[in-house]
This record gives C-alpha cells, sequence and structure tokens, in this order.
C-alpha cells in the first residue's frame, strides 16, 4: 500500500506548525526563567520540549501506519 501524499503532506504542516510555535514559546519560558527569575519558566521550557517531540513522534506514527494500510 502506499502512502496518500497528500494527507502526508498535511500531516507535515501540522506538526511543523506545533514545533514552530513550541520552540518560540519555549524560548519565551527560558526569557521567563533566566531574565525575570520566573519559577515556572524553567518547567513550562521542558514541557514544551515534550510538545515538539510528541508532536514529531505523531508525524512519524501516522506514516509508519499509512504504509501498512491501516
Amino acid at each position: 500500500m502506499s502512502i496518500d501524499l497528500q494527507a502526508a503532506k498535511r500531516r507535515l504542516i501540522v506538526m511543523g506548525v506545533v514545533n514552530g510555535l513550541a520552540v518560540l514559546a519555549a524560548l519565551a519560558a527560558l526569557v521567563a526563567y533566566f531574565r525575570f527569575h520566573v519559577g515556572w519558566g524553567l518547567a513550562a521550557f521542558a514541557a514544551l520540549l515534550l510538545v515538539g517531540l510528541v508532536a514529531q513522534i505523531w508525524f512519524i506514527a501516522g506514516l509508519r501506519r499509512a504504509d501498512k494500510g491501516a
């Protein structure tokens, strides 16, 4: 079974947007932590890194699932 290119492209765009927003928010969290000494900034940074990682796993899992025909 072949991969649906339109669906893969849509998933890639969604993953890219989520990763881009997570990077911007993570940078803001780092600024809040280091510049303004806000305690939750480091936890927010770690959580946003996890969001970006999960978005990439979601993208890859979708490609693997489409390749198996499920």
